[in-house]
């Protein structure tokens, strides 16, 4: 069966025997799990001011991203011995992040004051800088996180956004003579929204 041209212009490897190594068609490259970076944009001010130049865009140093998406409820239709489905509530899933770095940037104030500016455990306030009914500005939601994945040669290759950030656990990690690791610490975020694309580069 011959093959067709669609697995010809994508998937064969060309390689003649003495003319050098293979070459594999760039269609199946791939994107390296470990090779990526962590952008928050419009981080609002922790003092509770209004102005959106107090806003602050990070660009922090991570070990670790937990997967998180979303997931849509199937909804059971029963008819006789038939059963169809249909989609139901959608979940957002939690956004787990271990930081390292702590040196560098003032990397975890700056987090710990985020999440004081949702609840803070030395005055028990709750969104204290946010308007009464929550107000038109959030100021304890970043207006976006980018998880920026990059490829082979370090240019960005694709992206996973998520809008109206904010931190909802902190917690730091375990202290223990017995490991050889570097101190970090993780902080669960929740979302409104989360989108996903390639950038412009791979796209052509």
């Amino acid at each position: 069966m011959a093959e067709s041209y669609y697995q010809q212009a994508r998937f064969v490897r060309t390689f003649r025997g003495g003319q050098g190594l293979p070459v594999i068609s760039k269609e199946l490259d791939s994107v390296r799990v470990y090779q990526f970076e962590v952008h928050f944009q419009g981080v609002g001010n922790t003092q509770g001011t209004q102005n959106s130049e107090d806003e602050i865009n990070l660009t922090l140093a991570a070990k670790q991203v937990s997967p998180g998406g979303l997931t849509i409820e199937a909804i059971t239709v029963d008819r006789l011995n038939d059963k169809v489905y249909y989609p139901g509530k959608v979940t957002q899933q939690s956004l787990t992040i271990t930081f390292d770095h702590l040196y560098v940037r003032n990397v975890a104030p700056t987090l710990w004051e985020w999440f004081k500016s949702v609840y803070n455990p030395m005055t028990g306030d709750l969104i204290q800088n946010t308007s009464p009914g929550g107000g038109n500005t959030p100021h304890f939601k970043a207006n976006k996180l980018e998880i920026v994945l990059l490829d082979n040669t370090k240019t960005p290759h694709a992206v996973l956004e998520y809008y109206g950030v904010f931190p909802i656990t902190f917690k730091p990690s375990e202290l223990n003579y017995s490991t050889n690791e570097f101190h970090t610490f993780e902080v669960e975020f929740k979302y409104d929204f989360m989108d996903f694309y390639n950038t412009p580069s791979i796209n052509g």
